[in-house]
Order: structure tokens, then sequence, then C-alpha cells
């Protein structure tokens, strides 16, 4: 007979190793940019990601310290396509929290077509 109060399965052990951060409890979204997401022009798959790009989806972050352009440079990506970057102007305060640990969620707010540039516009919320 097991001694845990909760029996140790697959799914368990996945939810609490969920992208390093394990149970979030009692953890809110707080605000801090509201963005487009520059450099979409560069994404080769942009056409093919593009339905993909819906409002309320999560775009993942990922810091890019060693990028030759920028080094504070947040890519995001959709489904495991980097469709563009936090704008270099807004990402230094992102990109220190970020790198001291903290969570933050990119969520699409709105997409539109101009011409054959893809306008994303979405929030950046710390996770706290």
């Amino acid at each position: 007979m097991s001694e845990s109060l909760i029996p140790i399965t697959p799914g368990l052990l996945d939810l609490l190793r969920r992208e390093g951060q394990g149970i979030l409890p009692f953890t809110q979204e707080i605000l801090v940019l509201e963005i487009v997401v520059a450099g979409t022009t560069y994404c080769a798959e942009i056409e093919s990601i593009e339905p993909c790009i819906v409002p309320d989806k999560v775009l993942t972050m990922k810091r890019e310290p060693d990028n030759t352009f920028d080094r504070f440079a947040i890519a995001l990506y959709c489904d495991d396509i980097r469709i563009g970057f936090v704008p270099a102007a807004m990402n230094q305060a992102c990109s220190r929290l970020m790198d001291a640990g903290k969570l933050f969620v990119c969520r699409v707010v709105s997409k539109n077509w101009i011409d054959t540039w893809l306008q994303i516009d979405a929030t950046i919320s710390m996770v706290d």
C-alpha cells in the first residue's frame, strides 16, 4: 500500500513539471505592455501559421540574450514557429525580469493584414 495521500501518476508528474514552473496557485496576470509584434515580415511561415494566430492565443516568449542585434531580445513563437519579437524599444524591463526568473505571458489581441504585413497586436503580462 502506498503511503502517499495522492497517488503519483504520470499525469500528475507532468502537471508538476509543466515548463519548469510547477503548479502556480493563486496567481494573477499583471498587464505590463501593449505591443505590435515586431519582425513578422521576416517570418517565412507567417501565411501558413496566420490561421492559428487568434485573439487570446498565448504566444511563447523566449529570451535571446545572444541575439546579435539586441541583447534584450525576446522572441515570440506560435506553435514552435518564431513569428517575431517584442519591439526593441519596449523589451528591456521584461528581459531583465525574465532573466531574474519572472514569468510572463503574451496574448494575441488582434491581427490585421496590411498588404503583405501581418500586424499582430498583443499584450504582455507578468504572472505573479
